[in-house]
């Protein structure tokens, strides 16, 4: 029992660098305003949180079927 949470924050860390990974690729400054950065930090963290939690989920309900 304890050793499958620890599979699932491993998955889920993971999924989030994996997320992390993935957003990159997107220019955030083209959406924004110009002069937020602390805006777009903020809502690059909450968009690699929220795809890190669907895959993450996702992931988990493949492997335990």
């Amino acid at each position: 029992m304890e050793i499958e949470r620890i599979i699932d924050i491993i998955i889920y860390l993971v999924s989030f660098g994996i997320a992390l990974y993935a957003l990159n690729g997107i220019d955030f400054a083209k959406f924004m305003r110009k002069g937020r950065v602390m805006e777009i930090q903020v809502l690059y963290i909450i968009l690699a949180m929220v795809i890190a939690y669907l895959l993450g989920g996702f992931i988990i309900v493949l492997i335990r079927g």
